[in-house]
């Protein structure tokens, strides 16, 4: 019973993720911190499911390893926004989409 609270939390957490993702498109680093909020929520379900089927880690590692480097790679191009345009505000790629 404990197991499928502590599920329907993340989900609602990764829920809450995507909702940030989509409304608050205009902030670069917004948009960052709910992704990051999203994948941590993943991790979490996917160690949960692992744990209740007695399954091997190994894939959780590799989901690890992509995790920093996509946190990374989208630290970098948040500075290489500011330092280009000085804010991380997206509000200057409006007219391309």
């Amino acid at each position: 019973m404990m197991m499928y609270l502590y599920s329907y939390s993340f989900m609602f957490f990764f829920i809450s993720g995507v909702y940030i993702f989509i409304s608050k498109y205009h902030h670069f680093l917004l948009m960052i911190l709910s992704l990051e909020a999203m994948v941590l929520s993943l991790f979490v379900l996917f160690m949960l499911f692992l744990c209740q089927f007695s399954y091997e880690f190994f894939l959780v590692l590799l989901y690890l390893t992509f995790s920093v480097c996509e946190s990374a790679l989208s630290l970098s191009l948040l500075v290489m926004l500011i330092r280009c345009h000085g804010k991380d505000s997206l509000l200057m790629f409006d007219n391309l989409w």
